[in-house]
């Protein structure tokens, strides 16, 4: 009887499991970016477009300096004014295809760019009618707080100006960012949807609407702007 050589049973030890991969930094630029998209279609489209291209250099890509927030607390602060000021322009077209833009006041419309050929047109008592439909409206002050609020969520939903005030930040505060610029994308499509501005302000891409039209010494105004001559 043969005896059969038994060989030793090593027990290799299994490899331990690879650690989960970090979520990289560029999967949350592109989250937040995402979310905010909805929020700059609705907001002035050159603010927007400032705002993005100066943002980078102003934070240092994200390291920010002391002298980088200061830049950074100043872009915001402008854009926001701006973003509010904005929902109080407006502009109409002539029938000579010149583009009259201004802002609305209590009591009309202050235009900016009038030329000399036009200026005694805008002072007859049917171009004043005109430009009183323009005139500022209670709910001209809610889009404006609206948007001002829009675009202060914008901004803090740029990952470069949450690397810059809050680089330390837990992550309920980045999950909180990286979600505000979503949902208030939501509610401001909401808003501006039941409450829709027929504002063709200065910074929008929205075409003005047609004006009056200009001819010779005559002021002839078309029916968007139903008013009638003032008898006093």
């Amino acid at each position: 009887m043969s005896q059969q050589s038994s060989l030793p049973i090593i027990d290799t030890p299994e490899p331990a499991p690879a650690p989960a991969p970090a979520p990289a930094k560029g999967s949350r630029r592109a989250k937040v970016l995402a979310g905010a998209s909805n929020l700059a279609n609705l907001l002035p489209t050159g603010t927007v477009l400032a705002f993005q291209t100066l943002v980078p250099s102003f934070t240092d890509g994200g390291s920010c300096l002391v002298t980088h927030k200061y830049l950074t607390e100043g872009l915001i602060i402008l854009c926001a004014a701006a973003c509010f000021f904005s929902s109080f322009t407006d502009s109409f077209l002539d029938k000579k295809g010149k583009i009259y833009y201004g802002i609305a006041v209590p009591k009309g419309f202050y235009v900016f760019n009038i030329d000399h050929i036009h200026r005694d047109e805008f002072t007859t008592v049917l171009m004043k009618d005109y430009l009183r439909s323009y005139r500022l409206k209670k709910m001209d002050l809610i889009r404006a707080l609206v948007s001002l609020v829009m675009f202060l969520m914008f901004a803090l939903g740029d990952a470069n100006v949450q690397d810059c005030f809050w680089p330390k930040a837990n992550p309920n505060i980045k999950a909180l960012f990286m979600n505000l610029p979503l949902a208030s994308g939501l509610f401001s499509t909401f808003f501006f949807s039941i409450f829709p501005t027929t504002r063709r302000g200065i910074g929008y891409a929205d075409s003005p609407r047609e004006g009056p039209n200009f001819d010779d010494h005559h002021v002839s105004v078309l029916p968007i702007a139903n008013s009638t001559p003032n008898n006093k």
